[in-house]
């Protein structure tokens, strides 16, 4: 047997290994966002027909989706923010459940979920500010959103750079493999400081509710 055919066996374990890993990722994200954005689309389609109703996920001055739907940022292009994931979020766990089984994704679809998870991130960076520092309100179920974002848009990004997908210059390749390495101290950190400002932004509102 050849070296590099030696090599190919090694590696074939723990790519299959890796596309699991992801397989699911995409799967439990996505569906996490497409249920999250169903019942908030809902819960828009309710506030649209009785303004009197209060969504279920308004609990008090903090926790208030109901204050955040009615605000112009709910509608950032012009329809309801939840359409958007209606439309992305069954496209994430279509493609997960083809990666796991076993469906070899070109490289162009890769770098389609990676321009499309970037889009997304972005967009719930913008949100998490305007609901920090604009609305004063949080949406318990848009951070549901944000949360699943966060995750795939980290996981993806760090797959399509260990696949090459994502092309890098050679001398970073020991940085890419240490992030992998160290695959969960992203998304932590990231809810770390999201915690840390949520604290903080809202912590008069905090102090009142459990004087």
């Amino acid at each position: 047997m050849r070296h590099d055919e030696a090599v190919d066996e090694d590696a074939a374990p723990r790519r299959t290994t890796v596309d699991r890993a992801i397989g699911w990722i995409l799967t439990v994200t996505g569906a996490l966002g497409a249920v999250a954005a169903f019942t908030l689309a809902v819960e828009k389609i309710h506030l649209l027909t009785d303004p009197s109703y209060t969504p279920s996920c308004s609990i008090n001055p903090v926790l208030s989706c109901g204050s955040v739907m009615i605000t112009g940022q709910a509608s950032a292009f012009g329809f309801p923010n939840p359409l958007l994931g209606l439309g992305t979020f069954p496209v994430v766990v279509t493609l997960g459940v083809l990666v796991l089984a076993g469906v070899r994704l070109p490289r162009f679809v890769w770098l389609g979920l990676q321009a499309g998870a970037t889009f997304a991130l972005g967009f719930v960076f913008w949100l998490m500010f305007q609901s920090l520092y604009r609305i004063g309100a949080l949406c318990p179920y848009c951070m549901v959103v944000w949360v699943a974002v966060v995750v795939l848009f980290w996981y993806t990004t760090l797959y399509n750079l260990r696949h090459g997908h994502l092309r890098v210059p050679a001398r970073w390749r020991g940085g890419v493999d240490l992030l992998v390495d160290v695959h969960a101290v992203g998304p932590a950190l990231w809810l770390l400081v999201t915690v840390v400002l949520i604290a903080q932004a809202f912590w008069s509102q905090w102090q009142i509710m459990l004087s």
